[in-house]
């Protein structure tokens, strides 16, 4: 659980004086500015960020970020400036990737967009394509019109968008765009992976003006942020300056809730990391709990309610500040769990699984859904009470036929045990019809996100099919999309045709299973083109949807695919809508 205080520096002298004041009274004062077990691993981290010591001519001072320095900026949500490269020169920049710790795809970096000499969203914007700096040969790494894939070489080359290894990505980008040779050379490194692009023939001029040359770069974080450093180019709207700047304020985030009796300070601040804002300056920089001093008042030595107060005394590059910042927030000391009790069932024990050649076999796991569940904890002190579920860890179900049990645990590694939990495979699926019959428009200029189908519903436990043909278009997602929500509107999850999907049931999830896309999406983007497709939408009943999709392609092959384990927060409030991208669907 997360809690959120921005304390401007204002509040700093009476923040300072609570603690003299505690001190003087007897409370402990735990202070925590950089202790030995973390401090291996920040030296680690910051040396990764400091990359090689390579000096690049002409690199000027471009300071800015790009994302949401918590991790949430979704795909297509902020871009970088546009940085224009004329034909027969070259662009160099530098920036600090910021992976996120916790991303499980290996999606989940930057894209770079290369364009025509225009603004997104302009009449005349035209892309060449895009290249992302993982290398996925079986998914979307690269894509467009004018980007040839087998000309992509990387050190590090995944399988599936669920690998590991995306930690690998992070740290500090040099970007080289090469135009010298009247082809287009990309190359991406920071000094453990290298990915290059290397086509000798020229692109087209896709602007209007012929004796423009320029084309635009600019790149796209996703589930990711980044600390722009410097660019030889100057970009659209000039460079930023990086002038030392006094801290302003601190968001702090990763505080417990709640934590045992006997708790070391190191381990309750262990999480807590800030977002600390500069005067002049609306983007934040992220900082560890090693950057932070923490006092806890009055101690931690006493059940109850306790102030921590964290406080970051440096400006923007790293030299002492004028008056520290202060973020002020509440936890709770709370007594040490002895063992836990199962008083109440949950309301769902069967979990149902769509059953078909497409995903017979995968291995999988399942969520273990603890609505209704009550569980009863016995104190130190004898005492007992209900814990609230959130405050509980379940193990997950194997995701095939049969009756399982599953472990209940607390933080402080007390257990209970779950029996009786089934999970059937049924073939049982009942189709719907959704309205309107056509979906945008038959000229496939139907913008995103402008039309709907009707939501359905799909109840707990049950599978819906719907036929339909689908009429794509000029690129892999100009196919069929799919978005799960509530009732009302609040989006679990939106998927493609395409392997490529987004949202609070998506990113993160470390359930989710995907099929990895086609071998040959040319292919592939040609046959959907009147293709017959059969969507499956299963409700499993323990907080997860499977979408399985066979598109039988114009081409006489049979493709398919499938997202398995879309999280959904209510079992009972799950609906679906087809959205269409510059294509139309016809519903059977």
């Amino acid at each position: 659980m997360k809690y959120l205080n921005k304390i401007a520096s204002a509040f700093c002298v009476a923040a300072l004086g609570v603690m003299a004041l505690t001190s003087c009274e007897g409370g402990d004062l735990y202070n925590v500015s950089s202790p030995d077990w973390r401090q291996a691993k920040i030296d680690s981290i910051k040396a990764a960020n400091q990359g090689g010591s390579e000096v690049i001519e002409g690199l000027e001072e471009d300071v800015y970020t790009v994302g949401a320095t918590d991790y949430s900026t979704g795909w297509w949500a902020v871009f970088s400036k546009y940085y224009q490269v004329p034909d027969g020169e070259k662009w160099v920049a530098q920036f600090n990737l910021n992976i996120n710790p916790a991303a499980t795809n290996t999606y989940k970096n930057y894209a770079m967009i290369i364009t025509n000499d225009e603004d997104r969203g302009a009449g005349n914007y035209k892309e060449y394509g895009a290249i992302r700096f993982d290398n996925q040969p079986s998914g979307n790494s690269e894509w467009g019109d004018y980007i040839d894939r087998s000309l992509v070489s990387s050190t590090l080359t995944f399988e599936t968008d669920t690998d590991a290894g995306v930690d690998k990505l992070g740290g500090k980008v040099t970007l080289t765009v090469d135009r010298t040779s009247g082809g287009l050379i990309v190359t991406m490194t920071n000094g453990t992976v290298t990915k290059t692009y290397k086509q000798t023939s020229p692109l087209p001029n896709l602007n209007e003006d012929e004796a423009n040359t320029n084309i635009r770069f600019f790149l796209v974080p996703e589930g990711s942020y980044i600390n722009w450093l410097g660019s030889t180019i100057e970009p659209i709207g000039g460079f930023t300056t990086a002038e030392d700047k006094q801290p302003e304020s601190i968001v702090l985030a990763g505080v417990p809730e709640e934590v045992d009796l006997g708790t070391p300070i190191e381990d309750v601040v262990a999480n807590i990391t800030g977002t600390v804002f500069f005067t002049g300056s609306p983007d934040g920089k992220a900082v560890t709990a090693a950057d932070l001093s923490f006092t806890v008042v009055p101690d931690l030595t006493t059940l109850g309610e306790k102030t921590l107060v964290a406080v970051y005394n440096k400006t923007f590059k790293g030299e002492g500040a004028v008056n520290p910042v202060v973020a002020v927030t509440k936890f709770n000391v709370v007594p040490v769990i002895e063992s836990i009790a199962i008083t109440k069932a949950q309301t769902f024990s069967t979990y149902y699984l769509f059953k078909n050649e497409y995903t017979a076999g995968i291995d999988r796991l399942l969520f273990f859904n603890p609505a209704g569940l009550q569980v009863t904890a016995t104190y130190a002190d004898g005492s007992k009470a209900v814990i609230d579920n959130n405050k509980l860890s379940f193990s997950t179900v194997p995701g095939a036929e049969g009756t399982y049990s599953v472990e209940v645990k607390t933080m402080n590694g007390c257990t209970a045990t779950i029996d009786g939990i089934k999970v059937v495979e049924t073939s049982d699926a009942s189709t719907v019809h959704p309205k309107p019959t056509v979906l945008g428009l038959e000229d496939n200029t139907g913008a995103w996100w402008t039309y709907f189908s009707d939501d359905m519903k799909v109840a707990a436990g049950k599978t819906v099919k719907v036929d339909f043909t689908n009429y794509g278009g000029g690129a892999n997602w100009n196919n069929w999309n799919i978005v799960l929500r509530k009732a009302d509107m609040t989006e679990y999850g939106v998927v493609r045709a395409d392997n490529f999907g987004w949202g609070a049931g998506y990113d993160g999830n470390p359930l989710l299973v995907t099929s990895g896309g086609q071998s040959d999406w040319g292919a592939w983007l040609a046959a959907m083109s009147a293709a017959e497709v059969t969507v499956y939408i299963t409700n499993i009943g323990n907080g997860m949807v499977d979408i399985v999709a066979v598109m039988n392609g114009s081409d006489g092959n049979t493709y398919f695919q499938y997202y398995l384990g879309i999280a959904v927060s209510d079992v009972n409030d799950m609906n679906f809508s087809f959205v269409i991208d510059g294509d139309h669907l016809v519903f059977k």
